[in-house]
């Protein structure tokens, strides 16, 4: 259970509040806590400037596959969670029916209550097209509002959610195209009143576009071979507040690029490697003077949603000396470093068995996500399960021992086998 301290503010509240607690408990800005861990004269000059967005849960994988492969998965082969990593995939998929069953354990090292639950499926139109859907459904557990001297307001169980539909065409035999729409909600504070103004659930609509690219039958070393690219842009979407009067704030827009290499080892044993780059499409926050009035590094970050998206890749302040000015190169290597990476392998026995193994990098300055997955899963005619398991690699690090569990079920004729990326022909 969280308590939280609803001061008597006049300007953004209680929002400002709950917006501050969601984004420590779901451990997007625990860069701070890292600081006597990071060390080296290099990354001394290195300062910190994470980016904040609204509804930070929409950015948390929701999958045990590629949450066990360093919450890689925009390049995989196509299952049913493709309507999270990359709609596009939907048209290669092989099975005429699947549904998918995720759930995870949020941050038990500071809370016992707080989940993230995903549903999600597809069904295949025609050979060439298909249709998905989803629901992501995460709580915060039970909170308590207090007033300044500890006395109780009222109990709330803050949740948000996201409803998703999502289409996936073939262009070719190679390549695809896919769209998702997606109404999102967030209820953070229940309708509380502080300071005599009124907070509202916040509520946005965004859409995903996105591209997949498959080459199956290559030959590697006289083995055959897929080789994958991927490409989602998500979340592009208006702004959220939580008040009339609040400004608002941007939603987590996001760039994932990624490849992936599946080789058939032999009729037993198959092997996969996959890589995604990621980074957000909203703009980096500037630095201010001293009273907060004026610019002294980097751009005004109240531009509108397409405006932040171009601008987030030039808008970064850089960094500063000890007197004050900027060094060079320092914003080119500010941009590089908001670039987070994640990957791993997959090893599949006789379609059956998986294992797999990823690693995340953030650099330490945007939030400090370093992290080993590890991961299982079990294929048993059309039933599969997945499990992952994350293990950090810097020390107070909330998501340490982050469990997750997908269960699949496939429907209807299919073609394909776990594992198995070779497009329906």
């Amino acid at each position: 259970m969280i308590r939280i301290f609803a001061f008597p503010l006049k300007n953004r509240i209680m929002y400002k509040y709950s917006f501050l607690t969601l984004s420590l408990l779901l451990g997007f800005q625990f860069s701070h806590a890292q600081l006597g861990n990071t060390g080296g004269q290099v990354r001394s000059t290195w300062q910190l400037n994470t980016i904040t967005t609204a509804v930070p849960f929409l950015q948390i994988t929701p999958d045990s596959r590629s949450g066990a492969i360093g919450d890689a998965g925009v390049a995989l082969s196509p299952d049913a969670n493709s309507t999270f990593w990359n709609p596009a995939k939907l048209a290669f998929v092989e099975e005429d029916m699947e549904f998918s069953l995720s759930y995870s354990p949020w941050l038990r090292r500071l809370v016992n209550d707080m989940s993230l639950a995903y549903l999600c499926g597809y069904k295949k139109l025609s050979k060439n097209q298909t249709v998905g859907a989803s629901l992501r459904y995460f709580t915060l557990g039970n909170i308590t509002f207090t007033d300044e001297v500890g006395t109780n307001i009222r109990d709330f169980k803050p949740n948000e959610f996201a409803i998703d539909g999502s289409f996936g065409q073939k262009f070719s035999d190679n390549f695809s195209g896919g769209i998702a729409l997606r109404y999102i909600y967030s209820n953070l504070t229940g309708g509380m009143n502080v300071g005599g103004a009124d907070s509202k659930p916040g509520q946005s609509v965004a859409a995903d576009v996105s591209l997949f690219y498959t080459k199956p039958r290559l030959k590697m070393a006289g083995k055959d071979a897929t080789w994958n690219l991927g490409l989602n842009i998500s979340n592009i979407g208006n702004k959220m507040r939580y008040t009339n009067s609040d400004k608002r704030d941007f939603i987590p827009t996001n760039l994932k690029l990624g490849t992936a290499y599946m080789v058939d080892l032999d009729k037993y044993n198959q092997i996969g490697m996959t890589v995604d780059f990621n980074k957000l499409l909203v703009p980096t926050p500037p630095r201010y003077t001293a009273d907060g009035d004026s610019l002294i590094a980097g751009m005004d970050p109240n531009v509108g949603t397409a405006t932040g998206m171009v601008q987030s890749f030039y808008d970064a302040p850089g960094d500063v000396d000890n007197e004050g000015n900027l060094i060079s190169g320092s914003v080119v290597k500010e941009e590089i470093r908001e670039v987070n990476i994640g990957g791993g392998l997959e090893y599949w026995y006789d379609h059956q068995f998986a294992f797999r193994c990823g690693y995340f990098y953030e650099n330490y300055t945007k939030g400090n996500r370093q992290f080993i997955t590890l991961g299982a899963g079990l294929k048993y005619e059309v039933l599969t399960i997945d499990m992952s398991y994350l293990v950090s690699t810097t020390n107070q690090n909330p998501l340490a021992n982050t469990l997750r569990f997908s269960l699949r079920l496939a429907l209807g004729q299919g073609t394909g086998k776990a594992g198995d990326e070779e497009p329906t022909e």
